[in-house]
């Protein structure tokens, strides 16, 4: 832990700035992986979409099993 405390100091205090810029190519390559990550999602959500209604709706089943029976 103490190795992790002093890596710190000398990351904050003793590195100087690397006056580096992300270009507009960099900007753009994270814009694309945040909108492909947020398709990603969509489409797996609408893929598992009643899979995931049946998870909310396990407890309704048994109380309309019963009734017919």
């Amino acid at each position: 832990m103490k190795f992790f405390f002093v890596l710190l100091f000398i990351n904050f205090f003793l590195i100087t700035n690397a006056k580096a810029y992300i270009d507009p190519g960099s900007g753009s390559i994270i814009l694309q992986a945040l909108l492909g990550a947020l398709a990603a999602a969509g489409a797996t959500i609408s893929i598992y979409w009643n899979k995931i209604k049946d998870f909310f709706r396990k407890n309704k089943k048994p109380e309309n099993n019963k009734k017919e029976n």
